[in-house]
């Protein structure tokens, strides 16, 4: 959901700094490929917890792996919640809040059937789905704009055509009255805030008024007269530190997300995993390739469809998309005219389900966009769900609780958790407190954070011990956490850190405790040391005799 729903979005808003996106989840892969996949697969062991028991000891790494694992899929699994309420609600009319429990019905039928393999065989069908729905609406209006058929050699005409109608609409005196009364409004909510006489409940009211009110006062497009262009523009100081550790942080996170490493171990040998890898790569490449032109064909749309028609006559996609509550559209100076300050844009998560319809192309394609976003959250959903019912029923009761207990036992336990997760995150989804792509996002650096250290540091460093990889799990997780939920709630900030990036701390310090704690308490046993070095190498006979010699 968050790739396909909303990461053309995030680009069509914030510009180059929404490459980030691209960036990290992409090199995440090659990190997966390069660092664990193939070797956690030679281990044998199937779930990341299970890794941790077996390679550090005991139950103690093993139950913490199982918290991490259960709280960041969980944080993912709301994104995933979310893209599914925004498209049934589009698709019924149904409010968003109903539409996420009733798209839970789809999530769970894939689930509850199947375990991990029949989920990854789903996953091959939905992204066939994913990404032909992505790829045919800018297909179709770069070849109606450009009579090229190829979108991706298309939209740097696109952003021209964008920057010069921005600083069209920049300089109409309407426009600019518009984000005028958008002013005296922010300011007016302002002065209500700072009333000792205003009760905190019309605070928090006014405050998300006087935040609607500035972004609207703003420049439109992000560009004026002066600063045309600055949507392309390169991120400099602290924009660019956040650039690089959001693009860190989703990089490492993709690594060590639970559902990623998982799918691998439906490969049926060690070399398979590999190429698994290799063609995830190709078929990611297709869909993040594409997104840059999907966010610059979407603003166009926007510029072009949208911007100049009659409040009177709007367009029926402006109507049909009210119940997800994506935008809206207010007539702020009276005068009957759509201006590009009167779209209101609550989450950019619009872009790309909405844009075949604001572009006026036929609703078939609209419907193939649906179907996409569907299968792109659905396929992303199940992965998670199976991972946080395993870690109870497997990781938790089967490992830890109660190892006798029957194979009838553990599934139905785990059916039962699939159930209840998926209704707890759809609730938890109707509070709507992020767009897609930042939960996705926060849900990486927690992963990230608590368990890349450890894997990287479990496989290429036989000395890491029990005692530093729980010291460096805890660490890496309770400071992410902190600073994820201080600066998102709190106002705390460390050298201007977004949200999205929390992981830039917890995971450096991971490695650095990982590493010193180590090295402070007794190596692992000469077994633990051999299984170590052995997974590193092919099982071969040459193999062997290697880790005989004791390279």
């Amino acid at each position: 959901a968050a790739s396909f729903i909303s990461m053309a979005g995030t680009l069509s808003v914030q510009g180059f700094s929404g490459l980030a996106y691209v960036m990290g989840w992409t090199g995440g892969y090659l990190l997966l490929a390069v660092f664990l996949g193939p070797y956690l697969r030679q281990f044998g062991a199937y779930t990341i917890p299970d890794f941790l028991g077996a390679r550090y000891g005991g139950n103690a790494a093993r139950l913490v792996g199982v918290f991490s694992a259960i709280l960041c899929s969980f944080t993912y699994l709301i994104a995933q919640v979310t893209g599914v309420g925004l498209i049934v609600s589009r698709f019924i009319g149904l409010d968003f809040n109903v539409g996420v429990f009733v798209g839970l019905i789809g999530v769970l039928f894939c689930s509850v059937l199947g375990g991990m393999r029949s989920v990854t065989w789903t996953q091959v069908a939905q992204y066939i789905i994913l990404i032909t729905s992505y790829l045919v609406p800018v297909v179709v209006l770069s070849w109606q704009l450009f009579s090229n058929p190829i979108p991706q050699l298309a939209y740097g005409k696109v952003l021209q055509l964008n920057n010069q109608s921005a600083l069209a609409i920049t300089r109409d005196p309407q426009e600019k009255a518009t984000r005028e009364i958008w002013k005296a409004e922010a300011a007016a909510a302002d002065a209500k805030i700072k009333d000792p006489a205003t009760s905190a409940e019309e605070k928090t009211k006014l405050t998300a008024a006087q935040k609607t009110a500035t972004t609207q006062a703003k420049a439109p497009a992000a560009s004026d007269e002066a600063t045309i262009g600055n949507y392309l523009t390169v991120p400099k100081g602290k924009g660019m530190w956040n650039f690089l550790a959001l693009t860190f942080c989703l990089m490492v996170g993709t690594a060590g997300l639970e559902p990623t490493p998982a799918g691998y171990y439906t490969t049926p040998s060690v070399r398979e995993a590999r190429t698994s890898v290799g063609w995830s790569l190709f078929f990611i490449f297709l869909l993040y390739f594409t997104a840059p032109a999907y966010a610059a064909f979407a603003r166009f749309s926007v510029y072009t469809k949208l911007v100049g028609s009659k409040i009177a006559d709007l367009p029926s996609w402006v109507t049909l998309w009210k119940p997800a509550g994506l935008f809206d559209v207010i007539d702020k100076a009276g005068d009957g005219i759509v201006q590009l300050a009167d779209f209101v844009i609550k989450s950019s998560d619009f872009v790309v389900l909405a844009t075949p319809e604001i572009a006026g192309l036929p609703f078939v394609v609209t419907g193939l966009v649906m179907a996409g976003g569907l299968a792109a959250a659905l396929s992303t959903a199940d992965g998670l769900l199976l991972t946080i019912a395993n870690g109870i029923s497997h990781d938790l009761y089967y490992k830890v609780i109660n190892p006798q207990a029957t194979l009838v036992r553990r599934l139905t336990i785990t059916k039962i958790f699939l159930i209840v997760t998926a209704l707890i995150a759809a609730y938890v989804a109707t509070f709507r407190l992020a767009i897609i792509v930042e939960l996705v996002a926060w849900a990486f650096s927690l992963a990230g954070a608590s368990f890349f250290p450890a894997l990287v540091m479990g496989i290429w460093w036989k000395r890491t011990n029990k005692a530093g990889a729980l010291a460096g799990m805890v660490a890496g997780l309770a400071v992410t956490l902190f600073y994820m939920i201080g600066s998102r709630f709190y106002g705390m900030s460390w050298w201007g850190t977004a949200t999205v990036a929390s992981g830039v701390f917890g995971l450096p310090l991971g490695f650095i405790v990982i590493w010193v704690v180590s090295l402070l308490t007794p190596a692992p046993d000469k077994a633990t040391q051999d299984l170590v070095v052995s997974v590193r190498y092919p099982k071969t006979g040459s193999a062997s005799a290697a880790i005989n010699a004791g390279h």
